[in-house]
Parts: structure tokens; sequence; C-alpha cells
């Protein structure tokens, strides 16, 4: 397994899948919000029906995690639980998508990720 980069990376994925979602049931945050908006950063990939390049960016922009972790940390630096539920929901999807193999894209098709080609 050690020599198996694909697969560590799956499994630290999935490490910190369980991890976000544990931090979300300690804070008790809305369920009903996580069901509503856990999909929803799929949405960025209809940037591809104008071109693979724009559908890359946009998903790639939405699929890293620095936005979502600002966002996290805006949110309790202000008090804003709505603010901070929507940036961990946010990094589970992108954990969620990454523990499947689902990783950033190049430009030249969707199938072609950082991680492997789909």
């Amino acid at each position: 397994m050690l020599t198996r980069p694909a697969l560590l990376l799956r499994v630290e994925e999935a490490i910190l899948l369980v991890l976000i979602v544990l931090l979300y049931r300690d804070l008790h945050l809305s369920w009903l919000l996580f069901a509503v908006l856990f999909l929803a950063p799929d949405l960025f990939m209809l940037g591809y029906l104008a071109s693979p390049r724009v559908g890359a960016a946009l998903y790639n922009l939405d699929h890293t995690q620095v936005i979502p972790i600002l966002l996290a940390l805006f949110a309790v630096a202000t008090h804003r639980r709505t603010l901070l539920a929507i940036g961990i929901i946010w990094l589970a999807h992108i954990f969620f998508d990454r523990m499947l193999g689902y990783g950033l894209k190049y430009r030249t098709a969707f199938k072609e990720t950082h991680l492997q080609r789909i």
C-alpha cells in the first residue's frame, strides 16, 4: 500500500472526510443544509458546456481547498455559523470527490485529473 500513491491519497481523503463530518456533527450544524449543499460544488461542471478549458478552470476554482478554508476561518472570526457550515460542507464535498478519485481537471478533458484518468 505504501508504494501506491493513488491509494494513499484516497485513504487520506477518506480520513479527512470522516473528520470533517464529525466536526460538523459536534458543532450541531444543520444536516438539512448539509444534504442540500453537499453536491452543489459540482454545478461548476456546467462550465464544460462552454469549453473544456472554461470547465476545468471553474471546476478547479471550486474544488481547491483554499476558498472553503478561508470561508470557514472568516466564519469563525465573525461568529457566522451558517457560513461555517457552508465551508465545512464544501470541504466535505472536496474530500469525498478526492476519495473517489476525482481530482483537479486538466484543460484537455473532464476525465483527465491530477489523480488519474477517469
